[in-house]
């Protein structure tokens, strides 16, 4: 009763930058998590939505089962695909569903394996940790990582990021293994082509989901979101650009945003589709 009527909240690292770095003071702090996304108001393929709440669903009673099997409770998701296709919105979405707290960790802002460990056994139970970008977060390729930072410190006394791909495998396997109950770990990035296949395996990263650019169904979603119409005689027209063009569901939505008229916005809309067939 307690975790269904908590208030949501989102953390950060907290304090500068600099101060992490010189004082090794890594710690986080919340502020209210008060995003209305939700798996209805999500601009998603109906087929999709289901898929990642059945997944959902079952994840969080198989509580006995993993112990039984012995595996840590935890399941891992990555979200890829271009800018503007909702993978932030999803990861609320998400949240909310759950009732989870967020851990928004930058890998950049980290100094050492050390720290990353550090922060990473004070999050709480049920909880997302989400690792955005994670191909421009960490160096893929711990060899040219090692490399490039023993280069560097014949060369300089100034202190360097050390955060290694093999580092966060290592808390991932290791340290949730041991510490901590009902934790999902989402990772996102544009290219999912750049990742080092350890990563993508099953038990790091067992959902692969793929943000799309905007199909006719994510676009009837954010019909009824900006404008509550479920119909309209345009929308056969937009479904059709829609399947000949590349826009984001962020763009789409932009563009309904425009005008508080339904016929201005859509007819606006649909000269947005025709420049980019």
């Amino acid at each position: 009763m307690t975790d269904e009527k908590k208030t949501l909240k989102i953390f950060t690292l907290n304090g500068s930058d600099h101060v992490r770095r010189y004082s090794g003071d890594y710690s986080w702090s919340s502020v209210r998590l008060d995003h209305p996304a939700t798996f209805d108001t999500l601009a998603m393929e109906t087929k999709m939505k289901k898929m990642i709440i059945d997944d959902l669903d079952v994840f969080v009673t198989r509580r006995d089962f993993y112990r039984k099997v012995g595996k840590a409770w935890k399941r891992g998701y990555l979200l890829f695909g271009p800018p503007g296709t909702g993978k932030s919105s999803l990861i609320v979405a998400m949240a909310n569903y759950l009732n989870f707290d967020v851990y928004d960790l930058e890998l950049t802002d980290i100094q050492t394996n050390s720290d990353l460990w550090k922060l990473l056994i004070n999050t709480a139970n049920r909880s997302i940790l989400v690792v955005e970008d994670i191909d421009c977060s960490l160096e893929i390729d711990d060899r040219e990582a090692e490399q490039r930072a023993l280069k560097m410190l014949k060369s300089s006394n100034s202190q360097i990021q050390t955060v290694t791909l093999s580092g966060l495998l290592n808390f991932i396997d290791g340290l949730w293994s041991s510490c901590g109950d009902e934790r999902i770990i989402l990772f996102t990035t544009n290219h999912k082509d750049r990742l080092d296949r350890v990563l993508l395996r099953p038990g790091r990263m067992d959902m692969h989901i793929f943000m799309s650019y905007c199909t006719p169904c994510a676009f009837k979603t954010l019909a009824a979101n900006y404008h509550g119409i479920m119909e309209h005689s345009l929308f056969r027209e937009i479904d059709s650009l829609l399947k000949e063009t590349m826009v984001s569901p962020a763009e789409v939505g932009e563009q309904l945003l425009r005008n508080g008229d339904v016929e201005i916005a859509l007819e606006g809309l649909v000269e947005f589709l025709q420049v980019g067939v």
